[in-house]
C-alpha cells in the first residue's frame, strides 16, 4: 500500500477547519511568531523612543516600516522563520534573527543590539501569548458564543408562553414554559461570559529569573519597574510585576476555567434539547438533501447537538488540564508549559466548533406545540402541588380544618394517572372556601405554569 499524502492529524485542521479557521490566525505556530515579532519590534521601537543607551529616536518612516513586519507577515516570512528555527532550534531566537536580517535591510544595524534587549524568552513569549490568546477570546470565541446566547434569547422570548410539561428526576412535575427553560440558560451563560469579557491578561518583562538583574548591570539608573510597567500596558496587557522567568499563567487558568464552565453549561443544554426531541417536545426541520441513517430512510438525528456535547468534553478536558498543569512551575522555570500551551488553540477550537453545532442546530428545531398540550393533558395529576398548598393556606386562614393536606394528595395522586373529572370531583368534595374551590375546579395543567412567561423579561 503507498503512503497517503500528507494529511492534517486533527480533525480541526481537516474535516472541521472551516468552523474554527479563525482561530487559526492567533492561536497558530504562525500567529504566535506574528505576535513574537510585534513585541520584539515594540519593544526596540520603546528603547528609541526613550533614546536609551545612546539611542536616536527612529523617524516616522522607519518606525512603520518596523511595525508593518507584523501585517505583512506572510507565507515566506513563516517559511524562512521555520528555516531559521531549523539552525537555532530555539523559536524565539529565530525570531530574534529574523528581527535583526529586517533592521539591516532597512539600514538600522546601528540599533541592532537592541533587539531583545535584557529579554528572556519568556519575556516575549508570556506577552505574545497574552497578546494571541486576548485576541481569540475576543475576536472568535466570545462573538459565538454571545452569538448562541442571542439565539437562545429569541427562542426564550418566542416561546416565553409556551406551557411544557416539566420533568424533575425525569417523571412528570409541575409546568413551565419553552421559554422559561430557554431563558435559563441564557442567565446562566450571559453570566460566565461577562467574567471571561472580564479576564485580567497579565504579562511580566523582567528578565531571566523576574529581578530586572540584566537591566540594572546596563543602566542601574533607570527604574526598570516603572518602564516594564509602561511597556506591557502600551501592549493593552495588565502587568504582573511578581514573577519568576516566566509569568505564572494564574490568569489563563481562570480563563480556561471559566470557558470550561461556559461549556459545561452548553453541554448541558445540549443533552436538554436532545432529550426533548426524544420525547417529541420539538421537532427536527429536514434540511435538504440530508440523510440521518444509511439504513433507516425515516430518520433525522440530532446531530448537532450530538457533536457540541462531544466537542464540548473535549474542550473542557483539555481546557481543565491546561488550568491545572499551568499554574506549576518548578523552581524558577521549567518547559512544561512550554509545549502545554501550544495546545489552547485545540481546546479552544473545540469548542468553537461546538458552539457553531448548537448556532445550526437551534435553527434546525422548532416546538411541537400538539405534543405539549398532549402530555399537559394526560399528566392532571401534577394539580396535586397546587390543590394540597392551597388546602394549607385555607387551613391557615381558618377556612378549612382538614388535616394533612399533603398526606390526603399523596393518597389520591403518588404513583397513579388521575383524569379531570376524578381531580374535579375530588375538589368539589373538599371543606375549603368557596372562591379557592372554584380556583382549583378550573385550574388545568396547562394553566399552572404559574409566573413562567413572566420570568423571561429578566433576560430582555
Amino acid at each position: 500500500m503507498s503512503p497517503l499524502p500528507e494529511q492534517p492529524l486533527s480533525p480541526l485542521d481537516g474535516r472541521y477547519a472551516s468552523a474554527v479557521s479563525g482561530l487559526g490566525e492567533h492561536l497558530s505556530e504562525a500567529g504566535l511568531n506574528r505576535a513574537r515579532i510585534h513585541v520584539e519590534v515594540e519593544w526596540l521601537l520603546y528603547l528609541t523612543d526613550h533614546e536609551l543607551f545612546g539611542s536616536e529616536h527612529l523617524d516616522i518612516e522607519q518606525a512603520r516600516s518596523l511595525r508593518a513586519l507584523v501585517p505583512d507577515f506572510g507565507q515566506a516570512d513563516i517559511a524562512e522563520l521555520a528555516a531559521l528555527e531549523a539552525t537555532t532550534r530555539h523559536d524565539v531566537k529565530a525570531v530574534e534573527y529574523y528581527v535583526r536580517k529586517r533592521l539591516a535591510n532597512l539600514g538600522l544595524n546601528d540599533v541592532a543590539e537592541l533587539t531583545h534587549f535584557a529579554c528572556t524568552s519568556e519575556d516575549i513569549n508570556n506577552l505574545s501569548y497574552a497578546l494571541t490568546i486576548s485576541a481569540a477570546v475576543r475576536e472568535v470565541w466570545l462573538p459565538k458564543a454571545r452569538a448562541v446566547v442571542e439565539a437562545l434569547a429569541e427562542r426564550a422570548i418566542t416561546h416565553r408562553a409556551d406551557v411544557m410539561l416539566a420533568h424533575t428526576h425525569g417523571q412528570p412535575a409541575t409546568p413551565t414554559t419553552v421559554g422559561k427553560e430557554f431563558a435559563v440558560f441564557v442567565g446562566r451563560l450571559r453570566r460566565i461570559l461577562a467574567q471571561v469579557e472580564a479576564t485580567e491578561y497579565l504579562g511580566k518583562f523582567s528578565g531571566a529569573t523576574g529581578t530586572f538583574a540584566a537591566h540594572v548591570a546596563a543602566d542601574p539608573t533607570q527604574d526598570w519597574p516603572a518602564i516594564s510597567r509602561e511597556f506591557v500596558t502600551s501592549l493593552g496587557l495588565d502587568w504582573n510585576p511578581l514573577t519568576t522567568q516566566i509569568e505564572p499563567h494564574d490568569w489563563q487558568a481562570e480563563l480556561y476555567s471559566k470557558i470550561s464552565h461556559a461549556n459545561r453549561v452548553l453541554h448541558n443544554l445540549c443533552t436538554d434539547i436532545w432529550t426533548y426531541i426524544s420525547m417529541g417536545y420539538f421537532t427536527q426541520i429536514p434540511q435538504a438533501g440530508t440523510t440521518g441513517s444509511s439504513t433507516m430512510p425515516h430518520k433525522i438525528n440530532p446531530i448537532r447537538f450530538e457533536n457540541a456535547e462531544a466537542n464540548l468534553e473535549l474542550s473542557s478536558a483539555l481546557l481543565e488540564s491546561l488550568a491545572a498543569t499551568l499554574v506549576t512551575s518548578r523552581l524558577q522555570r521549567d518547559l512544561t508549559d512550554s509545549s502545554t500551551q501550544r495546545n489552547v488553540g485545540v481546546a479552544l477550537g473545540h469548542s468553537v466548533l461546538a458552539l457553531d453545532n448548537i448556532l445550526r442546530g437551534l435553527g434546525e428545531i422548532d416546538v411541537n406545540r400538539p405534543r405539549l398540550a398532549a402530555d399537559l393533558d394526560t399528566n392532571w395529576e401534577v394539580l396535586g402541588e397546587a390543590i394540597q398548598t392551597v388546602i394549607r393556606a385555607e387551613v391557615t386562614a381558618g377556612r378549612s380544618s382538614i388535616a394533612d393536606p399533603y398526606a390526603m394528595l399523596k393518597e389520591l395522586t403518588r404513583g397513579k394517572r388521575v383524569d379531570q373529572a376524578e381531580l374535579v370531583a375530588f375538589v368539589e368534595g373538599l371543606d375549603i372556601g368557596a372562591e379557592a374551590k372554584a380556583r382549583l375546579v378550573a385550574l388545568t395543567p396547562a394553566g399552572y405554569a404559574g409566573l413562567a412567561s413572566d420570568l423571561v423579561s429578566y433576560i430582555e
